[in-house]
């Protein structure tokens, strides 16, 4: 059995998808999604440990997938951090309002994008045990 603990990165832009895949696979599986209905959906039967979440996506954006995930008896304890693009503190206040326990902007550097995935997952193993 694989205890790994599973991530959901959503973004619409494969290349990041694909980057923070190879940041973050070593250590946990990662999931995919490409836009914020995906996620919300991935996050329901996956139920993953951790969600990535990028602001501007198809379908729902970020902040209402995250408002989704976090509303949702099911999904609700599964912290999601937004990662994106837009760096204004406006929209790390949304972000945290939606529920997003976190904040990271691209372009982010891969070792703190790792610190970070960590810091949440012992975390949730602290929680956990």
């Amino acid at each position: 059995m694989n205890n790994k603990r599973k991530i959901l990165v959503a973004d619409d832009e494969l290349y990041i998808r694909l980057l923070v895949k190879d940041i973050i696979e070593p250590e946990f599986v990662v999931l995919e999604a490409s836009n914020g209905e995906e996620a919300v959906i991935i996050t329901r039967t996956q139920k993953p440990d951790l969600v990535l979440m990028d602001i501007l996506m198809p379908k729902l954006d970020g902040y209402t997938a995250c408002y989704a995930i976090k509303t949702d008896e099911l999904t609700k304890e599964i912290p999601v951090i937004m990662l994106t693009g837009v760096g204004h503190e406006l929209n790390k206040q949304l972000s945290q309002e939606m529920g997003a326990e976190g904040y990271i902007t691209k372009p982010f550097n891969p070792e703190d994008l790792l610190d970070k995935v960590r810091q949440y997952e012992s975390a949730l193993h602290a929680t956990a045990s």
